[in-house]
């Protein structure tokens, strides 16, 4: 009986083994945003994922304008040595692969782009020129006995280093390296029709399933080996990102990182000018802690930083300093100059964040609070007093007890010891004139004295 169940596994195991071995899975990662270490996470644990599993390949849908060079490097590098085939798709329509995009797409043993998609401008970002003045006319020499133009060297370095690291990416695929190297030296930008004619990309494709048909008995170098692909009736398995992936992928948003800070210096600003509040205190160290993590996985300009502080700094001494507005409007200048220098750091990141559609509204938002603020306080700095003994001072009130020298009177629902130059009745009015000691000076209220005439 133990011998006839034996067969029957066999066999079953037999029959199996083929369907097993057939059903084919094709693991999906979608990168939508800046190239951040949280994506490079990503992306390499797909990849060793997609490795361990024996997929039949990894595809990366890509919708990208930037991001960090280190973290560039790590995705490259991953899908370069990576032993399962890496598929790069530029999609959905209207997607760009900009920039790091770019490094990214060349690197994929598979690249291909959905109509209306474009790839290109790798140029590192720089505030410096090369030649200051900007481009010469044909035909303009140098006058002579002028010095020689200046040289931006560190620009320089930058851009030779990422023309040879994106030359060496396109020669390892067998793509056109002289476009590789002028999208990075002239920020050269083509279409997906022009891609896949210069052999940038090897395909235009819809969607996802229209690319598993085309790539489908494709065959692609792993290492020493060739392999082919069938993904035309692979499952498709998508792999999603951690939660604290998607968190720290949040958090290495220039733009997010900025509205933290500018919103936890308010927070601050708002308790140290009203003290007491509580929640704008707290809600400003819970923006500042957040943003500081966010400075620890981009990198940022410590220029800009000090100058956003020098701003906060410039608009507390507004209220405490007439200054006609000059401390006023130099703040939030330094402000708007800070949050533009923050993330200017083009040899480590491309990663910018736009000026009038981030930084302006969000600079004129503090102006604005500010102000109504800072209106609020001086006009409080300014304001008679009005509680406590010494905001009695000219008060009306009335004699409690006659006053022969000193007596007492009944002034905003309290009695107190009064003191007068002459006889006062009592039922009369009076104005106090001075504190002095809990004792209040009085003087007979002529105004209500002629009224009752």
């Amino acid at each position: 009986m133990s011998t006839a169940r034996g067969w029957t596994l066999a066999l079953a195991l037999l029959v199996l083994a083929p369907l097993t071995a057939w059903a084919s899975t094709l693991n999906v990662v979608t990168v939508s945003g800046g190239i951040n270490p949280a994506v490079a996470d990503y992306i390499m644990r797909a990849i060793a994922q997609s490795e361990g599993e024996g997929a039949e390949a990894l595809v990366i849908e890509l919708d990208t304008p930037g991001g960090l060079l280190s973290s560039t490097k790590d995705i490259v590098g991953a899908i370069l040595n990576a032993q399962v085939p890496v598929i790069v798709f530029v999609s959905p329509k209207g997607a760009w692969a900009a920039s790091a995009g770019t490094f990214i797409t060349l690197a994929a043993h598979v690249a291909a782009m959905a109509p209306g998609t474009s790839i290109g401008a790798a140029h590192p970002v720089s505030l410096i020129p090369t030649q200051p003045g900007g481009p010469k006319r044909e035909g303009e020499g140098e006058k002579e006995g002028s010095p020689p133009p200046l040289r931006d060297f560190a620009g320089e370095k930058i851009e030779k280093f990422t023309a040879a690291f994106i030359e060496s990416i396109a020669e390892a695929r067998d793509r056109n390296v002289e476009w590789a190297v002028e999208a990075v030296r002239d920020s050269v930008a083509i279409t997906q029709s022009e891609a896949v004619e210069k052999n940038v990309v090897d395909l235009a494709a819809d969607d996802l399933s229209h690319l598993l048909e085309l790539v489908d008995g494709r065959t692609v170098s792993i290492g020493r080996e060739d392999v082919t692909l069938a993904t035309k009736e692979a499952s498709i398995v998508r792999i999603s990102m951690s939660l604290v992936g998607r968190f720290f992928d949040v958090m290495a948003d220039p733009q997010i990182a900025l509205l933290l800070i500018l919103a936890g210096l308010l927070g601050l600003y708002v308790e140290f000018t009203q003290p007491g509040m509580v929640f704008p205190g707290v809600a400003g160290v819970i923006c500042l802690i957040l943003a500081g993590l966010a400075l620890q996985i981009i990198p940022f300009n410590w220029l800009g930083l000090m100058l956003i502080l020098a701003g906060l700094a410039l608009l507390v001494a507004e209220i405490f300093v007439t200054s006609f507005g000059f401390l006023f409007t130099g703040g939030i200048v330094c402000l708007a100059a800070g949050a533009y220098l923050l993330f200017d750091v083009p040899e480590q990141s491309d990663l910018v964040v736009p000026f009038w559609t981030v930084i302006f509204p969000a600079v004129l938002g503090v102006a604005v609070f500010a102000a109504i603020v800072g209106f609020g306080i001086s006009r409080a700095l300014f304001r008679p007093q009005f509680a406590g003994a010494e905001g009695l001072i000219g008060q009306t009130g009335i004699v409690d007890r006659t006053i022969r020298k000193r007596g007492r009177v009944f002034v905003r629902g309290d009695l107190w010891t009064a003191e007068a130059d002459e006889r006062i009745r009592k039922g009369e009015k009076v104005k106090i004139v001075e504190v002095h000691d809990l004792v209040v000076r009085v003087a007979r209220d002529t105004d209500a004295s002629e009224k009752s005439k």
